[in-house]
């Protein structure tokens, strides 16, 4: 038997095997104990692209639609403190402008940021059931010195207006953050912490990922050009969506943006348009599909933290707040895993 011959015979060995296996894994959770996890998947445009005097109340339908989920934990697509702390450390493979600086919150607290990441674990850990002004301002000041300021937001939304002053280690320079936070157009203070707020909940889960899509090659310019030019041939029907999306957010009420977003037809089309030319692409130095590989890192990353979040609370309800481009692989490995239930969006934005 020619050796081509034998290496044929050991793949088609092999399929049914790999198939099995698959089959095994999706059995294990049968039968087993408890409530399953539910996560909802929110996939959404990034709001900085809306204009300067965007409405925040816009959101209000879309608000009460995730509220009545009664999620126990809300994730966001933003880098945590300890990642930012890591590429901090090492900005020659990471990049020295990562993440944007906690000086001022460093300066008010005397923390830095590994400190106050461990302090505010401490803090959570005797959260009382009522807190006191001064323990919610006190956790702000913790939330911005660990580089987590969606949940300072959270926790500043949860203050009296008349409890939002400089005290308890917040000043003023750190209270003019959170004015200019609560100005900005960004989902993980308009959508996520807001919602958070509403709901009771302490503070949202930073779970974006960026250790390993960070591409390294050797003319980045031909890099860039070459993954240009594969999503160029294949964004004809991403560009009628996108021309629908632009429409639908200049409405008073983003409800309809949000169930256009998260159609299953839709999500398709930004699947394809991503990934689908860049495997196609015909390149000798294979860019588009070293693209590709950074991609499916940061999801799965991005996977895994998300699920970190809820491995203690094993049969908790998640809402994953992300870029929509991001939903279908999120949507997909997430319902791979044990005890976990993908919820659908639709359903829920009905």
């Amino acid at each position: 038997m020619t050796t081509s011959a034998k290496w044929i015979l050991a793949l088609l060995a092999a399929a049914p095997l790999a198939v099995q296996a698959q089959g095994q894994l999706a059995t294990l959770d049968r039968g087993m104990y408890g409530a399953r996890a539910q996560v909802l998947v929110l996939g959404t445009i990034h709001l900085n692209a809306l204009p300067a005097g965007f409405n925040p109340a816009a959101l209000d339908g879309v608000l009460d639609k995730l509220a009545a989920f009664r999620p126990d934990i809300v994730t966001i697509e933003a880098e945590s403190g300890e990642e930012c702390d890591l590429a901090a450390r090492h900005p020659a493979k990471y990049g020295a402008d990562y993440c944007a600086p906690a000086d001022a919150a460093r300066a008010a607290t005397g923390l830095d940021v590994p400190a106050a990441i461990a302090e505010v674990d401490k803090t959570l850990k005797a959260w009382p059931a009522q807190a006191t002004p001064a323990q919610r301002r006190r956790l702000v000041a913790l939330f911005l010195a660990a580089q987590d300021r969606a949940s300072a937001y959270v926790q500043w939304l949860q203050l009296a207006e008349a409890e939002r002053h400089p005290a308890d280690s917040l000043d003023a320079a750190l209270v003019g953050q959170l004015g200019n936070i609560a100005k900005r157009n960004n989902e993980n203070y308009q959508v996520a912490a807001r919602l958070a707020a509403r709901l009771g909940l302490q503070r949202v889960h930073a779970v974006d990922n960026h250790t390993g899509d960070r591409i390294d090659v050797p003319d980045i310019k031909a890099f860039v050009k070459e993954i240009e030019a594969a999503w160029a041939e294949g964004g004809a029907l991403l560009k009628q969506r996108d021309q629908r999306q632009q429409v639908l957010a200049q409405a008073p009420d983003l409800l309809p943006l949000y169930r256009y977003l998260n159609q299953p037809q839709g999500l398709a089309v930004y699947a394809e348009a991503n990934v689908g030319p860049a495997m196609r692409a015909k390149s000798p130095q294979g860019y588009p599909r070293i693209w590709v590989g950074g991609w499916e890192i940061r999801n799965l990353r991005m996977v895994a933290n998300i699920r970190e979040t809820f491995r203690e609370r094993p049969g908790a309800r998640v809402v994953s707040i992300v870029g929509v481009a991001h939903k279908p692989w999120l949507d997909g490995w997430l319902g791979q895993l044990q005890g976990v239930d993908i919820v659908d969006v639709q359903a829920v934005l009905k």
